[in-house]
C-alpha cells in the first residue's frame, strides 16, 4: 500500500513537473488569470450576489406560510365562576398556521424584479471589465518579461565579447604590443559588464515572478514564456474618433453604467409605489388547548378537533399622510438617477481619454522604433570602426567605451521601442475588440 501511494505521487510530481516547464502564451497566460485571479472571484462573487437578489424578488409574488405554535402556564389566584378568588394553575397551548398574499403593491414587485435584473446585468459587465483590465496587465507584464529577456542576452553577449577582448589584450601584453594597465582596463570591463548582465537577469527574473504572481501562481519556479517571432509591423494605425464611435456601446465600462440608469428609473418606480393603496389578502386557521388543575378537562385531541377557528381578510392601506417620507424618496432616487446619468457621461469621457492616449501613445512609440532603428545602425557602424581601431591600436580605451557605451544604449532604446510599439498597438487593436496576442 505505501509503494503504490509513493509511486503514485512520484508519477503525480512528475506530470506537474512536465506541465510546469511547458511555456505560456500570451492567450493561455490571459486565460489562466481570467480563472484564478483573485479580483475576477470577487467580481464573479458579486454577480452570483445580483443572481441570488433577482431570484428572491422574483419569488415576492407568492404567498407566504407561517406556522406558531406558543405554550403558556398560569399560578396564582384568579377570579372563579362563581365570583370567588381561589388558586388555581392553568396551562393552555396555542397552534396557527397564516398566510399572506400580495395582491397590488403599487407596481413594487414588478418593478424590483426588473431592478434586479438590470443590476445583474450591470454586474456582468462589471465582470467583463474586470477581464478586460486583468487582460491588458496580463499583456503589459508580458511584454515586460520578453523586453526584460532580450536586454538579459545583450548583456550576456556582452560580457562574451568584453572576454574576448580581454584574451585580445593579455596576448598583445605577452607579446609586447599592450601595456599592463591595458589588460587590467580590459578585466575591469568584463567585471563591469559582469556585473551588468546579472542584473539585467535579475530584472529579467523579477519581471517572471511579477507576472507569476498576477496569475496567482504559488511560485515563479519552471514558469517560462514562449517568445513569440515578432516581426515589424508599421501599418497604419486606427484614429481614435473611428474607434471610438465603433466601440463606445459596447465596452462593459459604458453598458453597465447604461444599466444603472435605466435601473434609476426603476429605483424611481419604486419609490412612487408607496402613494398607491396596497391590496393583499390573508388567511389562517388555528386552534388550542386549555387546561385547569383540579378541574375536569376535556382531552387535548378533543380541544384540538373543537377550538379550530378559520378566517380570511381582504387588507387595504390606502397612505393619506406619511410625513412627506415617500415624497422625499422619490426626490432621493431621481437624485441618485441624475447622479447615474453623470457616471455614465464620465464613463464615456474616460473611455474617450483612454482611446486618445493609447492612440498618440501608440503613434509615439511607432516614431520611436522607427528612430531607434535608424540610430542603432549608425552606432553599429561607429563601433565597428572603432572597434577596428581599437583593435590596431588606433583608438584608445576611453574612444573605445564611448563607443561601446553608445551602441548598448542605442540597442537598448531599440528593444524598448519595440516591445513598446507592440504593446501600445496590441492595446490599441484591443480596444477594437481585437483579442490579445503576441
Amino acid at each position: 500500500m505505501r509503494t503504490r501511494i509513493i509511486t503514485t505521487a512520484l508519477l503525480f510530481s512528475s506530470i506537474l513537473s512536465v506541465s510546469a516547464q511547458e511555456e505560456w502564451t500570451l492567450p493561455k497566460c490571459i486565460e489562466y488569470a481570467i480563472e484564478h485571479n483573485l479580483n475576477i472571484k470577487q467580481q464573479e462573487a458579486n454577480k452570483m450576489t445580483s443572481e441570488i437578489e433577482l431570484n428572491t424578488s422574483k419569488w415576492s409574488r407568492l404567498p407566504d406560510l407561517n406556522g406558531n405554535v406558543s405554550q403558556s402556564f398560569t399560578y396564582g389566584r384568579s377570579l372563579q365562576m362563581d365570583n370567588t378568588y381561589a388558586d388555581r394553575n392553568t396551562r393552555s397551548s396555542y397552534f396557527s398556521l397564516s398566510t399572506n398574499v400580495p395582491i397590488f403593491t403599487g407596481f413594487q414587485i414588478p418593478n424590483t424584479i426588473a431592478l434586479n435584473k438590470l443590476n445583474l446585468s450591470a454586474a456582468i459587465e462589471d465582470l467583463n471589465k474586470a477581464k478586460e483590465d486583468i487582460s491588458v496587465q496580463v499583456a503589459s507584464a508580458f511584454t515586460q518579461i520578453l523586453y526584460n529577456q532580450e536586454l538579459a542576452k545583450v548583456a550576456r553577449n556582452q560580457v562574451a565579447l568584453s572576454q574576448e577582448q580581454l584574451k585580445m589584450k593579455q596576448a598583445y601584453f605577452e607579446n609586447g604590443k599592450a601595456s599592463e594597465a591595458e589588460v587590467y582596463e580590459a578585466k575591469a570591463r568584463v567585471a563591469q559588464d559582469e556585473m551588468s548582465a546579472v542584473q539585467a537577469e535579475n530584472n529579467y527574473k523579477i519581471s517572471l515572478l511579477d507576472l507569476s504572481q498576477m496569475l496567482e501562481l504559488p511560485s515563479p519556479e519552471n514558469f517560462n514564456i514562449k517568445v513569440p517571432e515578432i516581426k515589424d509591423d508599421f501599418r497604419e494605425i486606427s484614429m481614435p474618433d473611428a474607434i471610438y464611435n465603433e466601440i463606445v456601446m459596447n465596452k462593459p465600462v459604458i453598458k453597465a453604467a447604461q444599466y444603472r440608469v435605466d435601473g434609476a428609473d426603476r429605483s424611481i418606480k419604486i419609490a412612487k409605489s408607496s402613494y398607491y393603496p396596497q391590496l393583499s389578502f390573508s388567511a389562517g386557521i388555528n386552534t388550542n388547548y386549555y387546561a385547569t388543575n383540579g378541574m375536569e378537562n376535556k382531552s387535548f385531541s378533543t380541544q384540538f378537533d373543537k377550538n379550530v377557528s378559520k378566517s380570511f381578510s381582504f387588507n387595504l392601506s390606502v397612505p393619506i399622510f406619511n410625513r412627506f417620507s415617500v415624497r422625499n424618496r422619490v426626490r432621493t432616487a431621481k437624485v441618485q438617477k441624475m447622479a447615474s446619468e453623470w457616471r455614465l457621461d464620465q464613463a464615456k469621457k474616460d473611455l474617450y481619454k483612454e482611446i486618445q492616449q493609447a492612440y498618440y501613445q501608440a503613434v509615439a512609440a511607432e516614431s520611436k522604433y522607427k528612430s531607434s532603428n535608424i540610430a542603432l545602425d549608425a552606432a553599429e557602424v561607429s563601433f565597428k570602426l572603432m572597434n577596428e581601431k581599437y583593435i590596431n591600436g588606433k583608438a584608445n580605451a576611453t574612444q573605445y567605451n564611448e563607443a561601446r557605451t553608445n551602441m548598448l544604449k542605442a540597442l537598448s532604446d531599440k528593444i524598448q521601442a519595440k516591445y513598446e510599439y507592440l504593446f501600445r498597438t496590441k492595446v490599441l487593436d484591443f480596444y477594437k475588440g481585437v483579442p490579445l496576442n503576441i
